[in-house]
């Protein structure tokens, strides 16, 4: 049972919960999860949850994780994604975006190992596309920041988004996906080390989104064990880089050792 759009009564947790079922949420966000915490809590032995409505379904926490495999210990994670305006999705996508807004202006961050709400000129960012075009973002309240912060212990932990044109669009091409990853901290050998890379799709957000479900629908790998899941919880990230590649996803980058 998969929650693509907003079920604001939890029928198809329910009945997935009623029938033995694994449930994947995508569209609750970090400000709604609650209730699906609580009813999976409650009766954690009666069917898998995934709480995924990370960004991408949880894609770019996986692709953070395997590029922190250079690393020894993480400091600071920054993210940045630029979601093309014209690739926002349908009615129910939109709807999402304005519940989102509505619920708070507030974004999450994670501050010398505190998860801290900022607002104003705290929460405004500056996202960078692969070309070197900034747009104006901001810090917004989304599971990707604890997923991060607690699967490295990275005390800083930071996801700005932006909506606008990429450098696709300006060219002419179709609507584009954008996502920079930028690590600092220490690399195996003792010494400082950090990595910017870009992860970029030319088709947009659906085609990565689709594959972020694939693990919970019983694609690959044993069936799920029934309690409260995370996509960090079940996907080897090598794995999940290794799919977004082959269904063409391509990764710009540059390491940083100083």
């Amino acid at each position: 049972m998969v929650a693509a759009v907003w079920d604001d009564r939890l029928h198809g947790l329910r009945y997935a919960q009623h029938c033995g079922l694994p449930y994947l949420s995508i569209s609750s966000g970090l400000l709604d999860i609650a209730p699906e915490v609580v009813a999976g809590a409650q009766r954690a032995g009666a069917a898998p949850i995934l709480v995924a409505s990370h960004y991408l379904a949880g894609l770019i926490v996986l692709a953070t994780l395997d590029s922190a495999r250079e690393f020894d210990r993480i400091d600071t994670i920054g993210i940045g994604a630029i979601l093309d305006e014209t690739d926002t999705g349908g009615p129910a996508g939109i709807a999402d975006l304005e519940r989102w807004s509505a619920a708070t202006s507030a974004g999450l961050m994670r501050r010398d190992g505190v998860f801290t709400w900022v607002t104003g000129l705290d929460a405004q960012a500056d996202v960078p596309s692969v070309d070197g075009t900034v747009l104006p973002g901001q810090s917004i309240p989304i599971l990707d920041v604890p997923s991060l912060a607690l699967a490295t212990g990275a005390p800083n932990v930071r996801f700005d988004f932006a909506v606008g044109e990429p450098p696709s669009r300006r060219r002419g091409e179709p609507a584009s996906i954008e996502v920079r990853i930028d690590l600092e901290g220490v690399d195996l050998t003792g010494a400082p080390h950090s990595t910017s890379r870009y992860l970029v799709h030319s088709a947009g957000q659906r085609p990565l989104t689709a594959l972020g479900v694939e693990r919970l629908l019983g694609l690959r790998g044993e069936a799920v064990a029934p309690g409260i899941h995370t996509p960090e919880a079940l996907l080897d990230p090598a794995y999940a880089v290794e799919r977004m590649v082959e269904i063409g996803t391509t990764f710009v980058g540059e390491r940083d050792d100083r």
